[in-house]
């Protein structure tokens, strides 16, 4: 079930506390709401079209990690399933187009486009006899899509654009955004392209957009494709976060096109001046790859910086932004409609909640800018992502980040903060939430990330109460001897609650997490499990019981950037075997899975080697 939020629509008059501490130094806000003022709630919204009046998604919106898919779910109940469907026969509706202005060009020129929400804009990526590298069944079954559908010899024309699907109607967002705390303009969907929606027989819409599918107007230097490499990377770690419960967008397919792509892995990325970035490709690492498609899959692909564009362009333009909070209430969020300030208090909490689970596991996104950040709460655009093998706070996957690592894993719960501050600015600016609200969004963010971390790291430890004393000594003991972050939680829950356990016992059960310390540390970590026993000991729960709870939560599985690199290996030679056996792995990512435990290893040296722990924003 998808997690359950507070709203401000309720103003629960519950004890505040304080939001996160500013831990990021501060950036230019250049999106400055007005003073305070009562709240403008926006026209009645007028009718949508009849499909788009059908139920919308809300659940399903954070994945269950143990949730069957709609089919097998049907099945188990005895209900008559879905019938499933050929691509021909997908239920396509075109609301964000219908109801949002936008481009009256359709080219693709590289330009500023005003007053707009979209362009309308075909995929023209070249292919050349295109194959397809992976499919998911399940993202298959939200579509209500039939798996023979993938057998098709010209599936792959289809998910590489080549051949457009019946009923489509393609466009590129326009939104803008800050990165690295900078307000770079206008950004938008500079090599993705949104097909249009789908409409399951459950009323869920479902966007689709094939990612590296061309040039669009917001490629700016660019040529709107994208590589294997990096294809791999968001195929299997968008599916990966699926099965470990996280909310995230979906991939359906993976399309190699069999044409080549020139990147450069490790480019530099510099910032100017406060008002722009500029990219500085240093070349000398340039070479061919092979091109691939993702086709993406998430009930929204709205962002942050959807609404922030159209504020920073005037009072002119803040009627896009009131219209824009009207569909996406209507359409992603109807059960708080027309109250705005609620939906920002959502935005926010799903936000927090999202980075919480984040941090449970280790995962570190590499790129929060706010064009980066999804409203409704979803892990969006993987690029230098990375989840932590040797503990250490301050690591960022992305080589762009090493100067200030304001996007390294112990900063994000305050990146979020500061993402959802630039949130509000536009909506404040368009008087649809006050300033003392737009205050009240902050601070429940605060609160709910800080809810949402404390369950989570209990549960981790197989505790009944939050103990900070005993989890922070836990977390300062593996950065200081870079334990590995998941193997060791998997591993904690064969310690066993018996006060009786001989001290020189006391670690064997950590044994393969605690590798090389000295008689100093082992100490410490002897004193740390002390306590830890102390604490089971009073929970009361059986040690089989607390086992298997713990299991739940801590995963044996993650796609380490290692696994992903050795599949991406193969699959650059033709081979896309591994690819496959990876996403089969990391869909039971809590499950033992007998055979597959190399998946669970340590990463090899090699793992280590500039491009495979460590990547640029290049794709």
């Amino acid at each position: 079930m998808p997690p359950q939020f507070p709203t401000a629509r309720l103003l629960l008059l519950t004890p505040r506390r304080p939001p996160l501490p500013h831990l990021l130094p501060s950036a230019p806000l250049l999106l400055t709401p007005p003073p305070p003022r009562s709240l403008r709630l926006p026209p009645p919204p007028r009718p949508l079209s009849r499909a788009a009046r059908r139920p919308h998604l809300l659940r399903g919106m954070a994945s269950a990690a143990a949730a069957p898919g709609p089919h097998a779910a049907a099945e188990a109940t005895g209900e008559a399933s879905p019938r499933r469907l050929a691509l021909e026969e997908l239920p396509w509706d075109h609301s964000f187009v219908r109801e949002l202005p936008g481009d009256p060009r359709s080219d693709t020129i590289p330009r500023e486009v005003l007053h707009s929400c979209y362009s309308k804009v075909s995929p023209s990526a070249k292919v050349d006899n295109p194959k397809l590298v992976a499919w998911s069944d399940s993202v298959a079954d939200l579509l209500d899509l039939d798996h023979k559908e993938f057998e098709r010899p010209e599936f792959p024309q289809f998910f590489s654009g080549a051949t457009p699907l019946v009923g489509s109607s393609p466009y590129a967002q326009c939104y803008g955004g800050h990165q690295f705390g900078v307000w770079a303009g206008q950004l938008g969907d500079g090599r993705a392209i949104t097909l249009g929606e789908v409409v399951n027989s459950r009323g869920e819409r479902w966007e689709l957009q094939l990612k590296g599918s061309g040039k669009t107007p917001y490629s700016r230097f660019a040529d709107g494709l994208a590589v294997l490499r990096s294809s791999i990377r968001e195929f299997l770690c968008s599916e990966a976060m699926h099965g470990l419960g996280i909310p995230t967008t979906r991939a359906l397919c993976l399309v190699e096109t069999g044409k080549s792509v020139v990147r450069d892995m490790f480019y530099e990325y510099v910032m100017i001046s406060s008002f722009s970035i500029m990219h500085i490709m240093i070349c000398g690492n340039a070479k061919e790859e092979p091109g691939a498609i993702v086709c993406r899959v998430a009930p929204s692909f709205l962002r942050f910086g959807s609404y922030q564009i159209h504020a920073s362009r005037g009072k002119e333009d803040l009627e896009i932004v009131r219209r824009l909070a009207d569909y996406t209430i209507q359409l992603n969020f109807h059960h708080l409609q027309p109250v705005v300030t609620a939906w920002a208090v959502e935005v926010a909490e799903r936000t927090a909640f999202l980075i919480a689970r984040w941090q449970g596991v280790g995962f570190t996104h590499g790129v929060l800018n706010t064009d980066n950040m999804s409203v409704l709460g979803l892990t969006i655009d993987y690029g230098p992502f990375g989840f932590l093998d040797a503990f250490d706070p301050s690591f960022t996957p992305n080589t762009t980040d090493l100067p200030g690592k304001r996007y390294c894993f112990a900063n994000q719960p305050d990146v979020g903060l500061w993402n959802i501050a630039q949130f509000t600015g536009p909506l404040s600016s368009a008087e649809l939430i006050s300033q003392d609200e737009a205050n009240y969004v902050m601070e429940r963010y605060g609160t709910k990330f800080m809810d949402e971390y404390q369950s989570i790291m209990t549960k981790k430890l197989g505790l009944t109460k939050y103990n900070k004393q005993l989890i922070s000594k836990l977390l300062n003991n593996l950065a200081v001897d870079k334990v590995d972050y998941t193997n060791f939680f998997r591993l904690l829950s064969n310690v066993k609650a018996d006060p009786g356990i001989p001290e020189n016992e006391l670690l064997v059960p950590l044994k393969a997490a605690l590798l090389d310390i000295g008689k100093e540390r082992k100490e410490a970590w002897i004193s740390w499990v002390q306590t830890y026993v102390e604490e089971l000991v009073e929970s009361g729960i059986p040690d089989e019981e607390r086992k298997a709870a713990m299991n739940t939560v801590n995963p044996k599985y993650i796609p380490r950037n290692y696994l992903c690199q050795s599949a991406i290996d193969a699959a650059e030679q033709g081979d896309y075997e591994e690819v496959r056996r990876l996403l089969k792995v990391m869909q039971h990512p809590y499950d033992e899975q007998p055979g597959m435990e190399k998946y669970a290893r340590l990463p090899p040296a090699w793992a280590y080697r500039p491009g495979v722990c460590m990547l640029s924003c290049s794709s």
